[in-house]
């Protein structure tokens, strides 16, 4: 793993803040569609670095044995963008709800967090599809927006986003935004499209939204191979918080894609 400084912060929207960061080993990292890394927020008085190992085993070990007073809050988050040893992250606010929403509510140019990845061992190929469907919330919208960027011109794409409300909605051509202020929510927007079985699906934001909208793409015939999904964050739960059985399910079923 390695350190990451803090050396701009922009807001987005009422409740989404860009970051940009350097750090060590960033410029040999390399790019691919839909970036995953970790990232770790020290506790109060407590570091964030946990090992230099990039091995993930060695490394999460090293994690596990710090104390629990001292280890750091980890965090998954999707690269917005990474040019020239520069990474981008969007972070989306709700208050203090959360170490990492919490962080970067107040976050400035200069503080210093942990990365573990990006890893290109987890990285997953774009759909070839005739039509392309891309669904998620707010939480999915940086990696959405980072895969609509690498779409040829004339690709046909259907793309959901559900978010607050309007001042939530960024310039980003052809979503179809679903509000919630309005009383709209993400599956019924979705599940009302008519899409052949010919399609390929991306998936990503509350787990059981997209666990919901993945029965509903193989219901319609679309092979499973063809959707990917990812549960970015359980409602009334935490990352902290035990695995569901949900959960794990979905785990195998993504070890299993991982592995064809």
């Amino acid at each position: 793993m390695s350190l990451l400084t803090v050396t701009a912060v922009v807001p987005l929207t009422p409740r989404m803040v860009r970051m940009t960061f350097t750090g060590d080993g960033l410029a040999e990292v390399g790019s691919w569609p839909d970036q995953q890394l970790k990232l770790l927020f020290p506790k109060p008085n407590g570091p964030a670095f946990v090992s230099d190992s990039e091995d993930v085993g060695v490394w999460y070990q090293a994690y596990l044995a710090m104390p629990e007073p001292e280890r750091p809050w980890m965090r998954g988050f999707t690269v917005r963008s990474l040019v020239d040893g520069v990474l981008t992250v969007d972070f989306v606010l709700h208050g203090d709800h959360g170490p990492a929403s919490k962080w970067a509510a107040h976050a400035k140019p200069g503080d210093v967090i942990g990365r573990f990845g990006p890893s290109a061992d987890y990285a997953r190929p774009l759909g070839n599809a005739g039509l392309l469907v891309f669904a998620g919330d707010e939480t999915a919208l940086p990696a959405i927006a980072s895969l609509l960027e690498l779409l040829p011109a004339g690709q046909r794409r259907l793309v959901f986003v559900e978010i607050e409300d309007p001042a939530e909605e960024q310039d980003i051509p052809g979503v179809r935004w679903v509000h919630r202020s309005a009383g709209e929510d993400l599956v019924s927007v979705v599940t009302a499209q008519d899409v052949p079985s010919s399609t390929w699906v991306w998936l990503g934001g509350e787990a059981s939204a997209v666990r919901a909208l993945r029965r509903h793409f193989a219901g319609l015939g679309v092979s499973k191979k063809d959707i990917e999904f990812s549960g970015y964050w359980r409602r009334a739960l935490t990352q902290d918080d035990a695995p569901t059985a949900d959960d794990l399910a979905e785990a195998q079923e993504r070890i299993a894609a991982l592995s064809e």
